[in-house]
């Protein structure tokens, strides 16, 4: 078994000591672990955020195998516990705190209190704005990355990140959205959230946009 203190040279020696130090002391949270967090979750876990809080209250579906970070042996699942599992492998001395609840207005703050960032990453317009109204308006110390278009088979380069507000970061195409009627790839979802999980690393390390 590879020690903690083994991981943690290596992930320093790859990010530089005082980068790491950052990431080891981080709180990020990420609400919704389909698509979108969980390849989030994973991005971050290999960076080695010190605390990932994780919030879903659904379990994995055959359908979620297209796109999601889960395997056929997670169907039925609780998605925060078969994604923690698969988070431990990765690294077991990281924090790793589930929620399996619907994130609401009301217990958002509670489930992401002490989080410098919370990532974004629902299906519907109307959970993405009630993240926001929770976070922006209840959690003054904590940095909003949300989501905005992957649908569909448009072109990687369309995908990019903008700083919509002091504490508001937005990542996709801005365009595409499944309630046009277009699929969501595999592809597609996984860059938006690796889009997120940059912006992530950015706002953690000071680097602003």
């Amino acid at each position: 078994m590879v020690s903690e203190e083994e991981i943690y040279r290596a992930l320093a020696l790859r990010h530089g000591a005082e980068n790491q130090k950052i990431f080891a002391e981080a709180s990020v949270g990420v609400a919704g672990l389909g698509g979108l967090g969980s390849h989030i979750a994973v991005l971050l876990a290999r960076l080695g955020v010190g605390r990932l809080v994780l919030a879903d209250f659904d379990r994995v579906d055959l359908a979620n195998i297209q796109r999601q970070q889960y395997y056929l042996s997670d169907v039925g699942r609780p998605k925060c516990e078969a994604l923690a599992e698969q988070l431990r492998r990765i690294n077991p001395y990281l924090r790793y705190e589930t929620h399996e609840t619907r994130v609401t207005a009301e217990n958002a703050p509670r489930i992401f209190a002490g989080c410098r960032v919370v990532c974004e990453a629902f299906d519907g317009a109307e959970e993405k704005a009630m993240l926001a109204e929770a976070v922006l308006g209840s959690m003054p110390e904590a940095v909003l990355v949300a989501a905005s278009g992957m649908a569909g088979f448009g072109p990687a380069n369309a995908m990019r990140t903008e700083r919509r507000m002091k504490r508001l970061y937005v990542c996709g195409d801005f365009e595409s959205g499944v309630e046009d009627g277009l699929p969501v790839a595999a592809p597609r979802a996984a860059l938006c959230a690796a889009h997120q999980a940059t912006a992530v690393l950015r706002i953690l390390l000071g680097l602003g946009n």
